[in-house]
């Protein structure tokens, strides 16, 4: 008894982070509540305490939690420069400028993380750089913090054409802003490692 009443405890735990990751990229963090971000995973407020000593907690988990599954999809690109152009292709497409609500927190809530407490502050640094460590030894395996400095300059031009390509009620222009971005970001790649 005692048993199910952990795992059911852990699996109601994992449906409220799983659905604030979605509610707080679609939303914010300022625009989700906890009534809403309960009710999002069919409970009442009442059960959020039992969970989270607060909305700050939840916050930096499911920061954590949507860093974490970016970085499980990353991985399974295509090893190497190839995967690399893969990710910044899939980055900065069409599909996931429209839909926040799946894509990159980065790209959703990154001037809002930077208002947070420092522990939310703290769960995104160590998340982003996974993500940014993993694309730097893809780009440079013998030497991947040779990589780190530029592949995090990069993810973060990558961040900002999106947040801007969100922004912009111009279709055409918001799809160029992609297009460029794809442009920019490869030919920086490009340069990394190479000697000649």
């Amino acid at each position: 008894m005692v048993r199910y009443a952990k795992e059911h405890k852990l699996e109601t735990r994992r449906r409220i982070v799983e659905t604030a990751g979605r509610r707080l990229k679609r939303d914010g963090i300022d625009g989700s509540g906890v009534a809403t971000l309960m009710s999002d995973a069919g409970l009442t407020n009442g059960a959020f305490y039992a969970h989270f000593g607060s909305k700050e907690d939840l916050v930096a988990t499911a920061v954590t939690d949507q860093l974490s599954g970016q970085r499980e999809q990353l991985a399974a690109v295509t090893p190497g420069r190839a995967g690399v152009e893969q990710i910044v292709r899939s980055y900065l497409s069409p599909e996931h400028r429209d839909n926040p609500c799946e894509g990159c927190p980065s790209a959703a809530l990154l001037d809002e993380i930077a208002r947070c407490a420092e522990s939310t502050r703290q769960a995104y640094t160590e998340g982003v750089l996974g993500i940014i460590d993993d694309m730097a030894a893809r780009l440079a395996p013998e030497d991947p913090m040779s990589a780190r400095t530029t592949t995090l300059s990069v993810y973060a031009m990558m961040v900002g054409t999106m947040q801007l390509s969100r922004a912009v009620t111009d279709r055409r222009l918001a799809d160029e802003l992609l297009e460029q971005g794809i442009r920019n970001a490869l030919a920086i790649f490009d340069g990394v490692g190479r000697t000649d």
